[in-house]
């Protein structure tokens, strides 16, 4: 399991606290100041105004803890965690990164599709560069992807797919289906638009965080020899954009004859498109980056779909706005736990782990103090070398009490 940072830093403090300790450093006020009654005590100093209401033993002591108590913060928080590459991070972690030839991985922007439609198909259309489309408000948040060249709709079609680029760099951009669905201005002759479920060519990525990086520093480490083993071909894979080194599942037990192996991937945002796993393969395959008689594929996750609905019971005195903004909320949150979107702290699905409905139900109510109740329709999902994905979600009102 991942740790997150706010967990190292837990671990960092509490082991090089106690190495300090252990060292025979105080480390707390407490002990500082017990061990300055020391030092007095063995040389034999003779103060008598040493009382605790003592304004001069206090104003001595106080100078002499606090640059104490400093030293001890900048060893524990700062100086021995980022010499051990399991705590290091920010600029520390990336000269481990340089001293095994890696960097960070820099923020990407979305790219993919955005289906412009009209309400009828005689002449033709022109849909401009810039156009702006735009998603509802989620997390206090509205997210926006922008036409990158001009599209024309033919006579005879009543829509086409525009080509778009998100307005910022981020993988909150690489969003499900449906939910780029808004124009920013109208766009004369233009009845709808919407991203499909294969809308995404390219994912958008945010600067590589220090918990992935990590893993790519220790992966290199194994990976030395490059080819022939899960390192190697772990460390050429985690040279693209958006892929963390935790989301690839290998199949080696000869899936197509010996020599053969897979690798499946997945992204935050679930199954990465096809498009990025074509360009793996033609870096592996076809540009040479493999083993002496090593088949490698490489292939997206496979997503396994689900129906589900849930029934949501809202506070006794909640308003009709209210109860319909409730709604919206736990649809967010539960399209989030299956990756539609990275808005909101819920536990996401998985490949080879079991989705419980009983952890989102409780961090459902964590976050929404008006949900009084929900009933999801579905047993816990138990996934083997596939990624849960919905099919459909329907989020509806209880009725009664």
């Amino acid at each position: 399991m991942i740790q997150t940072q706010k967990n190292i830093d837990t671990v960092a403090e509490e082991l090089f606290t106690g190495l300090l300790r252990e060292s025979g450093m105080p480390v707390t006020g407490e002990e500082a100041r017990a061990a300055w009654d020391g030092i007095v005590a063995d040389a034999d100093c003779k103060i008598t105004n040493n009382s605790a209401w003592s304004p001069f033993w206090r104003l001595v002591t106080a100078i002499a803890t606090a640059p104490c108590l400093w030293l001890v913060k900048l060893l524990v928080k700062d100086a021995l965690p980022n010499v051990f590459l399991r705590f290091a991070k920010g600029a520390w972690l990336d000269i481990f990164a340089w001293g095994v030839d890696l960097s960070r991985k820099q923020a990407r922007a979305a790219g993919g599709t955005i289906v412009f439609t009209r309400s009828h198909a005689s002449g033709e259309l022109e849909i401009p560069a810039g156009v702006s489309i735009e998603t509802l408000p989620m997390n206090g948040k509205v997210y926006r992807v922008v036409t990158v060249t001009p599209m024309t709709i033919s006579q005879g079609s009543r829509s086409a797919a525009v080509p778009v680029q998100a307005e910022q760099k981020g993988a909150a951009y690489n969003l499900g289906p449906g939910y780029y669905s808004i124009l920013s201005k109208p766009v004369p002759g233009i009845a709808s638009v919407r991203n499909e479920a294969d809308w995404l060519h390219s994912p958008g990525a945010d600067e590589e965080g220090n918990e992935p990086l990590r893993l790519r520093c220790r992966n290199q480490f194994a990976a030395v020899g490059q080819y022939h083993h899960d390192a190697g071909y772990k460390a050429i894979i985690g040279e693209f954009a958006a892929i963390r080194l935790d989301y690839l599942f290998f199949e080696k037990e000869a899936p197509r004859g010996p020599g053969t192996a897979n690798c499946h991937i997945m992204i935050d945002s679930g199954v990465p498109p096809q498009t990025l796993i074509d360009a793996m393969n033609s870096h592996i395959r076809e540009s040479g980056n493999h083993g002496h008689g090593d088949d490698m594929r490489c292939m997206a996750i496979t997503g396994k779909p689900f129906d589900l609905s849930a029934t949501v019971y809202a506070a006794l005195d909640a308003t009709d706005a209210e109860r319909a903004a409730l709604l919206l909320e736990v649809e967010n949150r539960v399209r989030c736990a299956f990756r539609e979107n990275q808005d909101y702290a819920v536990t996401q699905v998985m490949p080879l782990s079991r989705f419980s409905f009983s952890q989102l139900d409780r961090e459902l109510h964590a976050a929404l103090p008006a949900l009084r109740s929900i009933v999801f329709d579905h047993e816990d999902i138990v996934s083997q070398l596939t990624l849960p994905v919905l099919h459909t979600l329907a989020v509806l009102p209880g009725q009664g009490a």
